[in-house]
Formats: C-alpha cells, structure tokens, sequence
C-alpha cells in the first residue's frame, strides 16, 4: 500500500463547485455517491447530472446540479458593454441563473447561514466533512456580508445558489474522502478579467466577494482566461481545502480534469486535479548540527525523539572532545527545507544549545513504498519496500514487529524474518502479475 497519496488542485483556468466535482468523478469518485448526494442532504427534487464533455480537445467531466423545475447555475459571462438603449437586467431567461444572488431585491425564494448549517447538521456526514462544510459556509456569508455590510446571518442566497453551493461544498469536501486523500494542496489560481454582470450591478472581475475569500491565496496569471474564473464558492473552497503550494517533488499518479460552464474557443475552461505521491529518491536536504556539552547523556534520547517528531529524516548522535577537554557529544539531524522550521525549533526547545550549524545537501535515495503484511488475526507489520537495481528489497519496521511479537509472545527476530519473507513472496507476485498482463495488453 503506497502512504500519503495527496492531491494538487491547479486553477490554472480558475475554480468553481462544478468544475470541482467533475475534476473528482474525473479522478475516481463514484459516480453513484454524487448522484445521492442530494437526497442524503434533504434537497427534495434536487439531481446531478454527470456527462463527459471537451474543453478545447481535452476530456472532462462536466457535473451540473438541477432543481426540481431543471433551473441551474449558470456560468457568469464575460461583460460587453451594453447597447446605449439596453438598459435592462441581467439575463434572466427559464432555467438559467447568474452566481450572484445574494441581494434580498432578487425575486424569489432564498436561504440564509442558520438554514444552510441545519440542512448540514442533519445530513449523515462524517465529523470532519461536516466541520469543514460548516467552516465553509460560514466563511462564505461572513465574507458576502462584509462586501455589503450586513451580518453574515442577513446574507441571502438565492434558491438556486444556495442549493448549488450546498452541494458543491459538501460534494467538494467528500470527494476527497472517498477518494482517500487526506491532504490537499493547490497551485495559483486565476481570477480572469473584464466585466460582469450581477444583481447589485457590474462589477469587474474578481466579484468583491471572491476578492474577500482569496486573501491569503497564491494568485496566478490569468493568460487568456476571459470573464470571471474564479467564483465565490470555488474561492472558498480553496480556502477550506488547501493545505498551501504543492511539495517541490511528487510523482504524478493520476490526472483528472472538471469542465467548466463555458466553452470558450482559445483555452480549456477545465479544471485539473493531480492524485500525486511523494518522490523523494532526489530532493534537496537540509543538515542541522551543534555540539552540546553541558547536557546529560540521559536527555539525549529524548532530544533525538523530538527531532524525529518535528519532521527529521534522521539524527545521529556520536562522542566529542569539546574544549577544555570536556567530553560532549554532536548531534546531526537530517531533514527537508520545508520542515527544517520546526526541526530547529525542537532543537532550541529540547536542548541546552546556543547555536545550530546548517548546511544544504542533495540527497539520492531509491524509490519506496510501504505494504502490510498480515502477522496474526487483525495484526499486521508494515514492511518497507526499497526498489534497487537488482530488484526489491524488503525491511519489516521495528516498531511494528516489536510492538506485535510483544502480543503474540514470539522473539522478535524470528517473526521479523517470517514477516520479510512474506513480503518478498507477495513482491515477486505482484511484479508478476504486472508482467502479464504488460504482455496481454501488447
């Protein structure tokens, strides 16, 4: 089993609820838990409708949630200015809706914050979708009522939007949870450009609120992204999902790509989400040392584990002479540049030092993954998997075998040696099998 999968949202085009949910069909979510969505979150007469579609000669996913009478939200268009005699509203034909009815003076039926966290509260969610949803919501309205200055519980959504956004949201946040991805991380995201149209007027683009909900965030170039490209509830989710810029080195293991309302001619109007791993068998590392003397040996052990805690690949720890000929020692600990931080805190925290050398080092390491073996009846022992020239290499991790021969009442070695030989014996099938079905497909 490969650990800490994680996801990479890239805007490059801008994000909206929709074209979140196609990119997560797009990447493996089951198309049978979006489509109930709706019913599980009480939206009598609400469905969603999944389709494959193109975005300038790329395959998407293209996800459209309807109300009962077929009403959806529609793409906000780029403004032109208008005929001299055109003095009228924005489009309001059948069927179709602009992002933006949060003003009261919109006809029709609308929900506020109270409502909306009920309708979440009630639906059969896990604890960190719900909290995230919630996080969500409330952000969202604070920020519409800061741009008009009304209190987040007097925002007004429009039905419409309201039930988009519901869905967008939760749907956004449970897709990668069905998707098994706990982290999310994003690239710079465009606003687009021009002029809209919205209840309160025309605006330019980003709308004041989608202003509001990216502070904070990584702003890319719009490039010939037209109109508004970014909306409010992808702003938003970009707030409550991503975890900053992406890891300097991944392995890309899956692209997924979510359409976008429009189809303009000149760019693809989609969406792109990577499924990615970490790649760390080349990465710069960060080397950080000191020289302690008047420290306990006994506090040593405890220093060590505290690095390792703060995101140390390694420490190591050997006798010096110091001067005056006091006897001390050296401790080194490896780590990489984005935790190097954290790392030198717990050096400071944990130990008497006044000081911590750092020098930078490129690292080459071969490729790993991580696989369980089964040792007893709900006990397994992860095994690490090293990938060398001359084929596989298996090591069963310590703790895991100390901790499961401490409950089976077996040495450690001899099951650290059973548990190694299973894993060999499971590596050389799957590899295998992958060699079968290579010829098959050729």
């Amino acid at each position: 089993m490969t650990l800490s999968r994680f996801a990479i949202l890239d805007p490059a085009a801008g994000i909206s609820g929709d074209m979140l949910l196609g990119a997560l069909i797009d990447a493996g979510a089951p198309r049978a838990w979006l489509q109930e969505l709706p019913a599980r979150l009480g939206l009598e007469g609400v469905t969603v409708e999944i389709e494959r579609s193109s975005r300038c000669g790329i395959s998407c996913t293209k996800v459209s949630v309807r109300l009962r009478d077929g009403g959806s939200e529609s793409p906000s268009p780029e403004y032109v200015a208008p005929h001299p005699h055109d003095h009228g509203p924005p489009d309001r034909r059948p069927g179709r809706h602009s992002h933006d009815h949060h003003d009261p003076r919109v006809a029709g039926a609308h929900r506020h914050l109270p409502e909306l966290l009920e309708i979440i509260d009630r639906a059969p969610l896990s604890p960190h979708v719900r909290e995230r949803a919630r996080q969500a919501f409330r952000l969202l309205c604070e920020e519409e009522g800061n741009a008009h200055g009304v209190p987040a519980e007097a925002v007004a959504l429009h039905e419409v939007g309201a039930v988009d956004a519901v869905v967008d949201i939760v749907g956004g946040i449970e897709g990668f949870e069905r998707l098994g991805i706990e982290r999310v991380y994003s690239r710079p995201v465009a606003l687009g450009n021009g002029w809209i149209r919205t209840a309160h007027g025309v605006v330019a683009v980003p709308a004041p609120v989608t202003t509001r909900l990216l502070e904070g965030l990584d702003i890319g170039p719009d490039g010939p992204v037209v109109g508004e490209a970014t909306t409010p509830t992808g702003a938003v989710m970009l707030r409550v999902l991503s975890a900053g810029a992406p890891p300097a080195r991944f392995r890309p293991v899956r692209t997924a790509w979510g359409a976008g309302g429009r189809d303009p001619e000149h760019y693809p109007n989609a969406l792109r989400l990577l499924l990615a791993e970490p790649a760390s068998e080349a990465a710069q590392v960060v080397t950080l040392s000191s020289d302690l003397d008047d420290l306990s040996p006994e506090y040593i052990d405890p220093l060590r584990e505290a690095l390792m805690a703060a995101g140390a690949l390694d420490v190591q720890v050997w006798g010096t002479q110091m001067k005056k000929g006091r006897p001390g020692f050296r401790v080194e600990a490896i780590c990489t540049t984005s935790a190097e931080d954290q790392v030198l805190e717990a050096f400071f925290l944990h130990s008497t030092t006044a000081g911590v050398r750092r020098s930078l080092a490129d690292r080459v390491t071969l490729p790993r993954r991580q696989i369980h073996i089964s040792a007893a009846e709900g006990l397994t022992v992860a095994v690490k998997v090293l990938e060398t020239p001359g084929g596989p290499r298996v090591k069963a991790e310590f703790e895991d075998v100390r901790l499961v021969a401490e409950r089976l009442g077996r040495p450690a070695h001899e099951l650290a040696r059973e548990i190694e030989a299973s894993a060999r014996a499971l590596v050389a099938e799957s590899a295998a099998g992958g060699s079968r079905s290579q010829k098959e497909q050729g």
